[in-house]
């Protein structure tokens, strides 16, 4: 029963947490600003734990709900785009984040071994794979969209030269 209550109080969770992360202001995440900027040996953990063969194949919120999350594919004016996507990655990296604390209330619902195996099992696998690929992907949009912005600055500056 405690098993069962656990995966009710997970369901409400998600719904409640989609909710809030559509709902938080945008302005509010910045990609090159702690906690999300990239730490300097992050990459290696990365390409150790091989996300980028497996984070295609984890589900997609973005192919699910389409009219509410933004794809994750960059078509049309990419420049527009890349500090949009750079928020979500932020979102979705806090949402995750805090699903994973809000999670361990499994434990007081059940404080039998079900609660903490459960509590475990959506932290590990249910939300810190989804951290991992937000804070994979976005030092590479972060620096995609420095390199838009120089290009930009430097057309600018040759236009103006003329």
């Amino acid at each position: 029963m405690g098993f069962l209550r656990c995966c009710v109080y997970y369901a409400f969770l998600g719904v409640a947490s989609f909710v809030l992360g559509r709902l938080l202001p945008k302005s509010w995440f910045r990609g090159d600003s702690f906690p999300y900027r990239c730490a300097s040996w992050e990459p290696a953990l990365y390409r150790a734990l091989r996300v980028h063969d497996w984070q295609s194949k984890v589900p997609d919120m973005s192919r699910i709900v389409p009219k509410l999350i933004p794809a994750k594919k960059l078509e049309g004016n990419f420049r527009k785009q890349l500090p949009r996507m750079i928020e979500e990655t932020c979102v979705a990296e806090f949402i995750h984040c805090m699903n994973s604390l809000a999670g361990l209330y499994c434990i007081v619902i059940c404080p039998e071994i079900e609660g903490w195996l459960t509590s475990f099992f959506y932290a590990t696998v249910l939300n810190f794979p989804f951290v991992l690929i937000q804070r994979y992907n976005r030092p590479r949009l972060v620096a995609l969209y420095a390199r838009m912005q120089q290009r930009e600055e430097r057309i600018a500056r040759q236009k103006a030269a003329n």
